[in-house]
């Protein structure tokens, strides 16, 4: 490998066993901080046999919202002069969307909680006309489950708004979507990496809480998960078609690792997606939870398409 990897992160603890892995594999790797990333928009060749971005769409609760922006014009580069990317620009800006995930789940004829986009917390009330309550108003940007709101009845909704106590979150957008009821008070992560299932888990909904980040260190500011305690985490066997579903979703969204949830609306039994997750942050403890170590299965995706994108590179210098 004649280039180093490059590993765009922005928390500085996720990624410690991802770190930790490549050192253990001898790998060479770089690591690209993206609170202080600098890059030269005039370079026209890649640094790197591969770009893997692990940036996070919650940086904005830890105060670093602008290396979302940031990361964006990178990523869009690195297209623009052909490096190759583990979940690039198109998927980052999925993840970036939860009005776009809707709108990949009505593509792909996927079942998902029904919504209306907004830009302005007046238009709450009016989004919701045709919604069945309770609804959620979520941050367009959203991570970690910061930002969700629930109001049980158009009143509450109208009260709160009329109260100036609806946030939109970091872009100012968000949306107004119908709360189902999940059945047994759970929901499914469904993890998937380069094409197949890695593995399923079952998370356990927390009352006062939508942080159902199953990793470590995923407080958010005022809402944490050492304040409420971690939601209780199972592994869990997934329906064949929910399986297909994940991985239809994760395809379509350009991305090479993600987490997809769904819920089991209890009042007819039927799947319901609501969320794609790009950084898939992996389980807290994955060996005790699932059996193995995800880590291992990404460093293997990550070596491989390095060493691919390093033949290719060398194939072109010698033409």
């Amino acid at each position: 490998m004649q280039k180093p990897i490059g590993i765009l992160y922005e928390h500085p603890l996720w990624f410690e066993p991802l770190f930790a892995e490549l050192e253990r594999r001898g790998a060479p790797y770089e690591r690209l901080d993206a609170r202080s990333l600098v890059y030269d928009p005039g370079d026209r060749v890649s640094q790197y046999s591969l770009l893997v971005n692990r940036m996070s769409p919650s940086a904005w609760t830890r105060g670093h919202g602008a290396s979302i922006f940031h990361t964006l014009h990178y990523l869009a580069h690195l297209e623009e002069i052909g490096t190759r990317v583990l979940n690039g620009y198109g998927a980052f800006a999925v993840e970036l969307s939860k009005a776009r995930q809707c709108a990949l789940f009505e593509r792909l004829g996927i079942r998902y909680p029904r919504a209306r986009s907004i830009s302005d917390p007046a238009q709450a009330v009016t989004a919701a006309a045709g919604l069945e309550y309770p609804v959620l108003v979520k941050p367009n940007v959203g991570g970690s489950g910061a930002g969700i709101q629930a109001f049980a009845s158009p009143d509450e909704l109208a009260a709160a708004t009329a109260e100036g106590k609806l946030g939109l979150g970091f872009d100012h957008t968000g949306l107004v979507q119908e709360q189902l009821p999940a059945e047994g008070g759970s929901i499914v992560r469904v993890e998937i990496l380069d094409g197949r299932l890695l593995y399923a888990i079952r998370i356990r909904l927390v009352p006062g809480t939508f942080n159902l980040c199953p990793a470590d260190y995923c407080d958010v500011p005022g809402v944490s998960a050492a304040t409420l305690g971690r939601p209780p985490i199972e592994v869990y066997e997934p329906p064949s078609e929910v399986v297909e579903d994940a991985k239809r979703i994760v395809a379509a969204a350009g991305m090479d690792v993600g987490g997809v949830e769904y819920l089991i609306d209890a009042r007819n039994g039927h799947p319901y997606f609501y969320d794609v997750n790009a950084l898939s942050n992996f389980v807290a403890d994955a060996p005790a939870v699932v059996g193995f170590d995800p880590f291992v299965d990404l460093v293997d995706l990550i070596l491989a398409r390095a060493e691919r994108g390093s033949k290719v590179e060398g194939l072109v210098r010698s033409a």
